[in-house]
């Protein structure tokens, strides 16, 4: 098991949309980004839904720390404003894959149209290791700046 605040996470580009895809859940999310480091390291605001927060991560890996911070309503609205020019909206779709494995399916809208990529959280190193994707997966991409969310988010589509 991983220790609080570190996740375990690969990320694939998807071609084409999971058949799987019709009835499961899903969130509208909008992040914008605070502060991004020369390293990697971010401070982003994120709304899911009405749910909002503030989450600091280490740069882009498989293994990473990541802690979120609970903000209300009145400090998203206040903060928001400051991440202009570095935000990025999504539609994710919660496509379970078995073994109690789930990936986050991530359909960009705004100047990322059209993109699509799909992240699996993994209890532990070796699980992830041993996880064989399904076809609809395609490239891996765990690890690659260029899609990381805050490098879309102020950098653009690669």
């Amino acid at each position: 098991m991983t220790a609080p605040g570190v996740e375990i996470e690969r990320k694939f580009l998807v071609d084409a949309l999971p058949p799987e895809l019709d009835g499961v859940p899903s969130r509208r999310i909008q992040q914008g980004y605070l502060a991004v480091a020369p390293d990697g390291v971010e401070v982003r605001l994120r709304r899911e839904d009405d749910h909002v927060e503030l989450t600091i991560k280490s740069g882009p890996a498989m293994v990473r720390v990541e802690e979120h911070v609970a903000v209300d309503a009145r400090q998203f609205e206040a903060l928001w404003p400051l991440t202009e020019g570095r935000r990025l909206s999504k539609t994710r779709h919660l496509v379970p894959l078995g073994d109690g494995l789930t990936a986050e399916v991530d359909v960009y809208d705004d100047a990322l149209d059209g993109l699509l990529t799909a992240e699996v959280e993994f209890p532990s190193a070796q699980a992830s290791e041993a996880f064989t994707p399904p076809p609809w997966l395609g490239a891996e991409v765990t690890g690659d700046k260029r899609y990381a969310n805050q490098s879309l988010a102020t950098a653009g589509r690669p």
